[in-house]
């Protein structure tokens, strides 16, 4: 009976948990906030886009897997498969990505919270782009802070990282230099819970509203990009969720792969799964 009541107890904290942030859980940023402790969730993201350069439709999955190991850090595990820089779909990469929340100053309806992450990937592709990216398209690491602020339905968030790309080709000394190797990353992400108006059951399924400001300046080169990436989110049962995002650029000077994109995932969460 203990159990049972322990059991029920935590579903209910947990799913408190993901109906108070449900609002920060951003299609193509990560937000302060972490996923509930000791839960695991899995995830399948597929992006597909039009290239600028041979007009091909070119796509890359990426399943990935994630622990909430407290309720300041959580670690995710992904591996890209992608036609991106081949004939045919191929296995491309494998990422690290680790969160720690260090600040979080809590109230009713609101909170404000910032974390500090990390991540290294490793990639068996070449550089071609100006763009620097982690999700595939090259080896390296990339570290930066998070602020989010959540106020009623409204949740806000800014992130600002530095990437450094780490393939062999970096060091190779060549005047000029054919592709930068150094970025500053930054984003402004806004989400808004449209329904439901009110809370009555677990079970009601919310529709989330987002749109984010995505940009990179690299800086052993003078190139740039600022994107818009607005996206809707549904989340079932408060443990899955579906995103649907576009991503477009709105200025820059880099030399990408593709100027537009699409991101479909979904999420499923399993509470509890990492016991003591």
């Amino acid at each position: 009976m203990k159990r049972r009541l322990s059991a029920v107890l935590l579903l209910v904290v947990c799913i408190g948990s993901l109906q108070g942030v449900g609002q920060e859980l951003y299609v193509f940023t990560e937000p302060a906030s972490n996923m509930p402790a000791k839960s695991i969730a899995v995830k399948y993201g597929w992006k597909f886009l039009e290239s600028d350069h041979s007009k091909r439709f070119e796509q890359r999955h990426s399943p990935e897997i994630m622990f909430g190991l407290s309720k300041n850090w959580m670690i995710h595990v992904s591996n890209s498969f992608s036609d991106m820089y081949s004939s045919g779909v191929r296995w491309e990469s494998a990422r690290l990505y680790a969160k720690y929340r260090f600040l979080s100053n809590d109230d009713v309806h609101k909170h404000f919270r910032m974390a500090a992450f990390a991540q290294a990937s490793y990639s068996r592709n070449e550089a071609n782009y100006d763009e620097l990216s982690l999700e595939g398209d090259q080896s390296g690491i990339q570290y930066g802070v998070i602020a989010t602020q959540l106020v009623n339905k409204l949740a806000v968030s800014a992130t600002v990282s530095n990437v450094q790309v780490l393939q062999s080709s970096r060091w190779p000394k060549q005047s000029p230099a054919l592709y930068p190797y150094q970025a500053i990353d930054y984003s402004v992400s806004a989400g808004y819970l449209l329904f439901p108006r009110a809370y009555t059951d677990y079970r009601q399924t919310n529709l989330n509203l987002y749109v984010e400001l995505l940009g990179q300046k690299t800086y052993d080169l003078d190139r740039y990009y600022v994107d818009l990436a607005p996206a809707i989110q549904l989340i079932f049962n408060s443990n899955a969720k579906l995103n649907i995002g576009y991503r477009f650029e709105l200025r820059g000077n880099m030399h990408r792969m593709a100027e537009r994109s699409w991101m479909i995932s979904f999420e499923r969460t399993f509470l509890n799964a990492l016991k003591k």
